[in-house]
């Protein structure tokens, strides 16, 4: 009779003990996948993982393994996501080098229409329409393989000192907005970083 309680005990041990384990290896993979879904792990292979830059921005580094040139990217993911793809929402990425803004990309996360316009130098172009907090104007922007829209510095500081940004753009869905919520950055990063400040964006 005492073995047979013994036993039992063991065994509702045992259970419990799995039922903790298990629970545990829950909690780490949601952990995980919480890290993932905020943008902080990288993508990159040779990129460390991102750490927050302020309200929504993620901040990621890298060393150029050839030349050792410092590299540094900010990254802002949209509010909302196109409809061609729920599964990856649009995002703005600020990439540095050395100290020096190299490229602000506008990634929307769905294949883009062909160009609409030549850039001054003849460059492929897609005209978009961008708000920045009260203000709002169309711009060209360069177009990089069907993918990606490489931004102009205006835009890029008016963004970076703004607490709306703002992109309407064709797409095969019609005329889609990508919403961001840039307010919160901590500016003096990007200064380190890029050599890039805030400038509010003219009315005129």
């Amino acid at each position: 009779m005492i073995k047979m309680q013994s036993l039992r005990q063991a065994s509702r041990l045992a259970w419990a003990g799995a039922a903790l384990l298990g629970i545990g290896i829950l909690i780490l993979c949601g952990s995980r996948l919480a890290v993932a879904q905020s943008g902080a792990m990288s993508p990159y292979q040779d990129e460390k993982d991102g750490v927050p830059a302020g309200g929504k921005w993620m901040e990621f580094h890298s060393e150029d393994k050839m030349t050792g040139a410092k590299k540094v990217r900010f990254e802002l993911v949209a509010d909302n996501f196109f409809k061609e793809d729920p599964d990856y929402k649009p995002r703005v990425e600020l990439y540095c080098q050395d100290g020096k803004l190299k490229l602000a990309d506008f990634n929307p996360g769905v294949r883009l229409p062909p160009p609409n316009r030549p850039g001054f130098w003849g460059q492929p172009q897609l005209e978009v329409l961008v708000r920045i907090d009260d203000t709002h104007s169309y711009h060209g922007w360069n177009w990089v393989r069907g993918h990606f829209l490489s931004m102009d510095k205006g835009t890029t500081r008016g963004m970076i000192g703004a607490q709306i940004f703002k992109v309407e753009l064709p797409t095969a869905s019609g005329r889609q907005i990508a919403e961001f919520s840039p307010g919160g950055l901590e500016v003096d990063r990007v200064r380190q970083a890029c050599d890039i400040t805030p400038k509010k964006p003219s009315k005129d």
